[in-house]
């Protein structure tokens, strides 16, 4: 009798292994928010971190003598509507005793047509002096308002017109001194090197249960996870989704390449 003998290979699946580089968490491109001229730019700041500290200023003098001259006229709005509460306040009580005067003369019939007409235009005077009044209050409060926002919009147009980063690296500033911008024009490239990510194109056999397991960087286990999956195919490498991973501590990894196994 023959036998056949069946040997039986254990399969192994093993980790794919990937290279990613070291990425800055974000890049960004900033942006003008008004028209003005380039009155500094700090092009010896490229390629630096920068910490708390301007890069670029847009020309706002004439903004600068705008807000001061608004905030004066504020101050003197508000004393014009005090001056004017205290006539309307007077006025009011005119009003009263000439509206009492008018409707006890009108009562009494002894009183000649004369005393009535004017008790009456008096009574309609002072109505219109209380009512030209209030309108002239309802006005300056009206100004009031709108002095308030333009000094808000001069402040948010001055504030804008200073750069200033912090904790970002300033790649590159794309305007020089005398240039003029207008809003949306690009001024500075700037990354976020608080915190890195690394991305990878893994196929979709390899995302399955991808967030249960455990991330190998450069042969060690580490607590990261994935942290975005795109959930469409990427146009460049076809059949492959993009991933990321954020690391909270790259310091000195940018771009450098990594070894990245999921297990």
């Amino acid at each position: 009798m023959k036998y056949l003998l069946i040997l039986f290979t254990p399969l192994f699946l093993l980790a794919k292994v990937h290279y990613a580089k070291v990425e800055p968490y974000e890049h960004i491109t900033l942006k003008a928010a008004v028209s003005a001229q380039v009155t500094k730019s700090k092009t010896s700041l490229e390629g630096k971190n920068i910490n708390n500290d301007t890069i670029i200023e847009l020309d706002s003098k004439l903004d600068k003598v705008d807000l001061s001259s608004s905030q004066e006229s504020l101050k003197l709005i508000k004393n014009m509507i005090t001056t004017n509460q205290t006539i309307l306040s007077a006025l009011k009580e005119s009003l009263n005793r000439q509206e009492g005067y008018y409707s006890r003369i009108s009562n009494i019939a002894s009183a000649s047509k004369t005393q009535k007409d004017n008790a009456f235009y008096g009574y309609i005077n002072a109505k219109t002096q209380y009512f030209s009044t209030k309108e002239k209050l309802d006005s300056l409060k009206k100004q009031h308002l709108d002095m308030l926002y333009k000094i808000e919009l001069l402040k948010d147009q001055i504030s804008k017109k200073t750069i200033k980063l912090n904790n970002k690296f300033l790649y590159k500033l794309m305007v020089n001194q005398g240039d003029f911008v207008n809003p949306g024009t690009a001024l500075a490239q700037i990354k976020d090197l608080s915190r890195a990510k690394l991305v990878l194109f893994l196929e979709a056999e390899e995302l399955k249960d991808i967030k249960s397991k455990t991330i190998y960087i450069n042969d060690k286990a580490t607590e990261y996870k994935i942290s975005k999956v795109w959930s469409v195919a990427d146009e460049k490498f076809i059949s492959s989704y993009r991933t990321e991973i954020i690391i909270d501590d790259a310091k000195n990894n940018f771009s450098k390449l990594l070894k990245v196994e999921f297990k």
